[in-house]
């Protein structure tokens, strides 16, 4: 019984060891090889990666294929971080170069950037500002009219609660065209939802 209680304890111990490791410093045992530390990262990220490519790829298959992809960039190239974003954004940014090659790969789709798209993510969004069960679907049809570059915006800032910064990065954009583009987006989407009865949006 003792044996099990210090294998419990030590369990729990190692999950607290596990949330109180950064991200850095899982990458910085990563370029030393370590592959507990790939795990965790990965545990810790590959749905919000999958999410993003999903949005841009809209094939789930492919999506899965490409997130795999991006974890084994990360395990090849972690020496190659250099700390100046974080590294969810970095991760994204692999993942967005991943999925724009693909999707310039498909000869018999349009590759321009009207596949950044619709697909909600599970964290918090402009959805909290309003009814989520009268309006979510009426948010996701008002985002799905706005530019492609606007919606690009909007879900990076809202959905992956990126900096104007990382957005910039992220992107290849000056920090004051993502601050255009978000207001114009956010103006944008709030007459889409006026015009669907919706008053309230995040200013």
């Amino acid at each position: 019984m003792q044996n099990v209680i210090a294998i419990n304890d030590a369990g729990r111990l190692g999950i607290v060891a596990a949330q109180a490791t950064t991200d850095e410093m899982l990458l910085a045992g990563i370029a030393d090889g370590d592959r507990t530390a790939m795990h965790t990262l990965y545990s810790r990220h590959n749905v919000r990666v999958y999410r993003f490519i999903l949005r841009m790829v809209r094939d789930g298959a492919t999506a899965e294929d490409l997130v795999s992809q991006v974890f084994l960039d990360v395990w090849r190239t972690a020496r190659q971080f250099e700390g100046r974003a974080q590294v969810s954004t970095w991760l994204l940014s692999i993942a967005r170069f991943k999925a724009l090659t693909a999707l310039r790969q498909r000869q018999h789709e349009d590759i321009d950037q009207d596949d950044v798209l619709e697909i909600p993510d599970g964290a918090d969004t402009p959805e909290a500002a309003l009814d989520r069960s009268r309006t979510s679907d009426i948010l996701r049809t008002c985002i799905a009219k706005l530019s492609p570059a606007h919606r690009e915006i909007i879900h990076l800032v809202y959905y992956h609660e990126k900096t104007v910064e990382e957005v910039g990065r992220l992107v290849g954009i000056p920090q004051s065209t993502v601050k255009t583009r978000m207001f114009y987006a956010r103006k944008q989407l709030a007459q889409l939802l006026k015009s669907h009865g919706v008053e309230t949006m995040a200013a």
